[in-house]
């Protein structure tokens, strides 16, 4: 089995990286399986612009050729348009015992719980992109405070990791926390695939020997591999 797995698209978010994914998109070899680990688009509601559609029908017609499994996120969620090709949408998907796929928001307990700083937090940020201030995505701009950014990102992992232990899975891929990593924690391989809203952007690589997070360089053809690291 082969599997490319990518997560945190966000179409129709202006900071999506629609140039590259397309291109990356179109070379996905035909023996692979494609899994959209949420988040694909940023808004069930949103009118796509014409160079963002694009990337839905091209998935459309990826779908007809090989295997798509679209992972519901917390932005996607409820998101079943009619006649969408033959993308499976689901909530969770599993590679045997091998590996748990799921977007991560399931093992969030920061952001459901502080929804009014959540709000407030958007706002300052999108008053600054109004007074000036370089626009980058929501995330990137949180993660200026990286000691707040640490307790999201490590209660998502916890979470998940507990999960994968709980069900027999030797690893768990996510994404949410829009930030690339790959540990060991308490004996589970955790894997987070990032997000294509800010640079550089990262797929899961997965056959049947092996799970490689891989690093797109300025060159979306030329990936650099991620290092595994062991956390206590």
């Amino acid at each position: 089995m082969k599997l490319i797995i990518v997560s945190d698209l966000h179409i129709g978010s202006q900071f999506f990286h629609h140039e590259p994914f397309e291109r990356f998109l179109r070379e996905i070899p035909l023996d692979h399986e494609v899994v959209l680990n949420g988040d694909i688009i940023d808004s069930p509601l949103a009118k796509l612009n014409p160079s963002q559609q694009q990337i839905l029908n091209l998935v459309k017609h990826l779908s007809r050729r090989q295997k798509v499994i679209w992972i519901h996120g917390n932005h996607d969620n409820g998101y079943l348009p009619d006649r969408f090709g033959n993308v499976y949408f689901k909530r969770l998907h599993a590679v045997e015992n091998r590996l748990l796929i799921a977007h991560g928001d399931d093992f969030d307990e920061i952001m459901p719980k502080n929804q009014i700083f959540m709000k407030a937090f958007k706002l300052m940020h999108n008053l600054r992109i109004k007074l000036g201030a370089k626009p980058v995505h929501v995330a990137e701009y949180a993660k200026r405070w990286p000691s707040f950014y640490r307790i999201l990102r490590k209660n998502v992992m916890m979470n998940a990791v507990k999960c994968a232990q709980e069900n027999g899975y030797a690893a768990v891929t996510c994404g949410h926390t829009h930030y690339a990593e790959d540990v060991v924690v308490n004996g589970v391989r955790y894997l987070n695939t990032g997000a294509w809203t800010e640079s550089p952007a990262f797929f899961l690589h997965l056959t049947d020997d092996q799970m490689i997070l891989n690093r797109l360089q300025d060159n979306p053809y030329r990936v650099q591999k991620m290092k595994t690291f062991l956390v206590n």
